[in-house]
């Protein structure tokens, strides 16, 4: 006979614990987010008129990979993504997806 799994405490019905540990209104982080982040953050932010000229130097580079890469990230921080439309009248409305895994 096999040996039945045990609970890991988290009973949600008996002790008023969720699924995932934390009591009904008690927070998973109550610390907030780590001060560091913000820090690394507002460093880097430092230097976003910097990044944007080295951008704005590759964009008008003769190297074609880099010229695009650098105008569409250039593109994508003034202007934001371009939203993504997905034409549905090929397949009678479906939407299908393929994920493939290389190894």
């Amino acid at each position: 006979m096999a040996k039945p799994v045990e609970s890991n405490g988290a009973e949600r019905k008996s002790g008023g614990v969720t699924g995932k540990g934390f009591r009904k209104g008690q927070s998973g982080n109550p610390g907030g987010r780590p001060k560091s982040i913000k820090e690394v953050k507002e460093a880097a932010r430092e230097h976003t008129l910097l990044a944007i000229e080295r951008l704005a130097h590759w964009a008008a580079s003769n190297e074609p990979a880099a010229s695009v890469a650098a105008s569409n990230a250039l593109l994508d921080r003034g202007w934001g993504k371009a939203p993504m439309k997905f034409d549905d009248d090929e397949d009678g409305g479906k939407i299908r997806i393929v994920i493939e895994r290389g190894y």
